[in-house]
């Protein structure tokens, strides 16, 4: 018998075609999920270590907004060179592929980063509130909004990559009866 997983040979599934690995789009509960953690992490790590962490830099939330520029405008290129239209270069492949492994992984790092904010603004906000007003948690407190802004939008810029980095269905390519009425 071939090399099945055990949880296949217990249901009496007959070995099929071997399906090659495929990609699929970013699911939203994967985003949701690595985010919460990430809260969850950040919020555990400056509550017991906030005293002894240095000052929240501006640094990451500008690069990451950065990144979500250059996505947001990979992602209106692309599309208009996968659509050809007008004044656009045709696309290459490998480039929309590698756009699409950029894509994913982006979404991924906006949703952790997303998340660490998160908790870090919590924190601090709750932190705030509780207590005599500390210099360092109302510096902070702005660095921690930016940062959150600006994953969120890289989270947005690669989720939009990755959509535009879709080929669009021809006429040609839909089956008989599903084409467009005339």
């Amino acid at each position: 018998m071939d090399q099945l997983p055990e949880r296949s040979r217990r249901r009496g599934e007959e070995p099929g075609p071997q399906q090659p690995p495929r990609m699929g789009p970013t699911r939203p509960t994967t985003l949701i999920v690595a985010g919460l953690a990430a809260a969850a992490l950040a919020w555990l790590l400056v509550s017991g270590f906030y005293g002894e962490l240095p000052a929240l830099p501006w640094l990451p939330a500008a690069t990451v907004a950065a990144l979500a520029v250059l996505e947001g405008y990979l992602a209106i290129n692309t599309k208009a060179r996968i659509e050809r239209r007008p004044g656009h270069e045709p696309v290459d492949p490998l480039a929309v592929a590698r756009y699409v492994v950029l894509a994913k992984a982006s979404s991924l790092a906006g949703s952790l980063f997303s998340g660490f904010y998160a908790g870090v603004l919590l924190w601090l906000l709750v932190e705030r509130s509780r207590s005599e007003p500390i210099t360092a948690i109302s510096e902070d407190i702005p660095k921690a909004i930016a940062g959150l802004v600006a994953s969120l939008a890289l989270v947005a810029a690669a989720l939009w990559l990755e959509r535009s980095c879709r080929v669009p269905k021809r006429p040609e390519d839909q089956p008989d009866g599903e084409g467009p009425r005339e």
